[in-house]
Formats: structure tokens, sequence, C-alpha cells
């Protein structure tokens, strides 16, 4: 019991940071990767936007990966073994192929990039 419990809490963090929630940009993603970007900033500022890419989708990332581990611990065998390789590469395709579509998205300016992050690229 006490291990689906943990998947199930494992699968709402990870559906949190994934790229699977619409508004969940908004309030985790951005912020961790903003976080992130400025972090690494503080070495060199050029470095802010790479970072704060590298931050989104590493959150992404870890959102999936999550939510993958989670569904596991709540629906299978104790006896099965997991694919550790399968579903690390999984979240990795899944979550780059996303970001791509979002840093694309950005570039052709079909969506908006918030002031804050604009403001501090100049």
């Amino acid at each position: 019991m006490l291990k689906k419990l943990r998947g199930g809490i494992l699968v709402i963090i990870g559906y949190m940071l994934s790229p699977l929630s619409w508004w969940n940009d908004l309030f985790f993603n951005l912020p961790i990767a903003y976080l992130f970007g400025y972090s690494v900033s503080l070495i060199n500022s050029d470095l802010f936007l790479p970072f704060t890419i590298i931050g989104y989708w590493i959150s992404n990332v870890l959102g999936i990966l999550m939510m993958q581990f989670g569904v596991t611990e709540v629906f299978t065998q104790p006896e099965k073994t997991r694919n550790w390789r399968q579903d690390l590469l999984i979240g990795f395709i899944s979550s780059t192929a996303y970001t791509v579509v979002i840093v694309g998205l950005i570039q052709f300016n079909w969506i908006e990039v918030p002031t804050v992050l604009l403001s501090s690229l100049k």
C-alpha cells in the first residue's frame, strides 16, 4: 500500500512538471527554468537563455520520468522488473520533442515570451 501511495504522489508531482498539463508552465516549469538560467547567468550573462531552455527541458523530463515511475509503481506487479533504460529513453525523447516545439513556437513568434524574460535578455 505504501508503494502505491508513493507512486501516486510521484504521478501527481510529475504531472505538475510534465508538458501534459497546459497551465503548468506558468506556475512550475518557467519559474524553475528561469531560476536555473539566472543562477548560471551569474557566472556568465550570455548563458542565461541557453540554460533557461535547458532548465525548462530538465523540468519537463523530470516530470515525465516521475509520472512513468509513479504509474509503474501503482500498476505493476511486485515481481516484474523495470526497464530503466527504456523509461529514460522515452522520457528524454518526449520531453526533447516538446521543448523543440515550444522553442520553435517562440522563435516564429507564435507564442509570446513573458516580458520578464525579454527584459533580462537585454
